[in-house]
């Protein structure tokens, strides 16, 4: 006798949303916003730090220190809540927009910075924190999440991955092969697409002709939903939720976070000449730190106390980063071909001598 089929797989156009975009409750039932005290401050605080570290990192590109970086200005409570809610033995797989799960994993700004001034190759020591190497080539670690999640299951361990992806990076065939993996094997791993509206100067409705990303779920046989980026409480039960059942064992799941990127894609585009002033006025009313702290201010969780410990913490990491940043020495350019196997591949020897000649010449 065939099995009965799985019931029908179905997407809610409207996005989860516990806060408002004026700090006030929603009316949603199905998920909860009761969060230790300790733990509401700690999502704002993590914001605002993430907020105030890309923009020092962005400074420290104007003024020469970095050769390029890729700003998360708008798009913190999506990283926030979707990290926060894990365990420590989760494994993240990360594109490179990523600062707020960087951080919350104890990847210090200097390490950070250490990436973009190109000192280690895609963050060698990220690995210590269960953190993937960043992956630039867009869309390819959705394939490595799925795999690492594949061989948690062989070894019998309950932990979770989750691939961060944007939406540009849902275009691309690695992402499909990778949802369609996870999805035979019911691997733990979780698709968080942050929807932030634009793959460089390509907005996402060209992107797609389906009514969301969301719904391309439907097609791989895995639960799909739509989850309010600028609002970390409802990002950090969705992905509890989420994370949670792959953890039992009810395989994956692709959750599009509905948000926006303020910034440039990188600081060497111009977003001036595809989008609107506007659009992005439209956005900034809908600050995801604005609005998480008129909301805790409305429980009477946001004190000045509060405000002055998180302004500390910030002023003190950013001068940590300028301080590891700034006038730093460059690196070895021969460390980039010794790092890739355990033992450098002839190939990679040649390649290395003739840059080292080149560079020579030009000493």
């Amino acid at each position: 006798m065939a099995e009965p089929s799985a019931a029908p797989l179905s997407v809610d156009l409207d996005p989860v949303r516990l806060v408002e975009a004026d700090g006030s409750p929603t009316s949603e039932t199905r998920y909860s916003r009761d969060l230790p005290p300790e733990t509401l401050g700690w999502l704002y605080e993590s914001m605002v730090v993430t907020r105030d570290l890309d923009s020092e990192f962005v400074n420290l590109q104007r003024q020469g220190e970095l050769a390029l970086f890729a700003s998360c200005h708008g798009q913190e409570a999506a990283q926030v809540g979707a990290a926060a809610c894990l365990r420590k033995t989760d494994w993240l797989f990360p594109q490179y927009r990523e600062i707020g799960a960087f951080l919350l994993r104890g990847i210090t700004p200097a390490q950070i910075g250490a990436l973009w001034r190109g000192k280690w190759h895609g963050g060698l020591q990220f690995t210590d924190h269960c953190v993937a190497p960043v992956a630039i080539p867009i869309g390819t670690h959705g394939l490595h999440a799925v795999g690492a999640a594949m061989a948690a299951q062989r070894l019998g361990e309950d932990s979770v991955t989750v691939a961060f992806m944007g939406d540009g990076a849902t275009s691309e065939g690695d992402a499909h092969e990778a949802l369609n993996l996870a999805s035979v094997f019911r691997a733990p791993c979780v698709f968080f697409v942050q929807n932030n509206q634009w793959a460089i100067s390509v907005p996402v409705e060209h992107q797609q002709a389906g009514p969301s990303i969301a719904h391309r779920a439907i097609g791989y046989g895995m639960p799909g939903l739509r989850v309010d980026g600028n609002d970390v409480l409802a990002c950090f039960t969705v992905m509890a939720e989420a994370a949670e059942r792959a953890r039992r064992g009810g395989g994956p799941t692709l959750i599009e976070a509905i948000t926006y990127r303020m910034g440039p894609h990188t600081t060497s585009d111009d977003p001036t000449r595809y989008r609107s002033a506007d659009a992005v006025n439209a956005w900034l009313a809908r600050d995801p730190i604005a609005r998480y702290r008129t909301y805790l201010q409305n429980v009477g969780v946001w004190t000045e106390r509060l405000e002055e410990r998180v302004s500390a913490r910030s002023k003190r990491l950013c001068a940590e980063l300028r301080d590891a940043v700034a006038g730093a020495p460059d690196f070895d350019p021969a460390e980039m071909f010794e790092i890739v196997y355990a033992e450098i591949t002839p190939d990679l020897a040649r390649q290395r001598d003739q840059l080292l000649a080149e560079l020579a010449k030009e000493a």
